[in-house]
């Protein structure tokens, strides 16, 4: 039977790029997005992100794998679905967390 480990990553280690250059992320929506910054917490640390964008689009610009991830924000949890439709805004606190599997 194998147990499930909690993993927190340091996302903060990750260098902000122009969306552009972010595979999927060529819209100008995301462009428009990589100008205007707002300050969040990630997992402890405050870092600057793309103002206005959901949390999907805030983990691909992390290039964090959506499909291996568990999500708070504002110390609530986000259900996946919930994803394309929940905006971060700017004094977001948010908590990633990576689920592996070991025994």
């Amino acid at each position: 039977m194998a147990a499930w480990k909690a993993l927190t990553f340091d996302y903060n280690e990750i260098r902000p790029r122009a969306a552009s250059s972010v595979p999927g992320f060529g819209s100008l929506k995301m462009a428009a997005m990589t100008t205007k910054q707002g300050e969040i917490v990630v997992n402890g640390q405050t870092r600057l992100a793309p103002a206005g964008c959901t949390l999907l689009e805030l983990l691909k610009w992390l290039e964090v794998d959506p499909t291996r991830v568990a999500v708070e924000l504002n110390r609530s949890i986000i259900q996946r679905q919930a994803w394309v439709d929940t905006v971060v805004g700017p004094g977001a606190t948010l908590e990633i967390v990576q689920f592996v599997g070991g025994g």
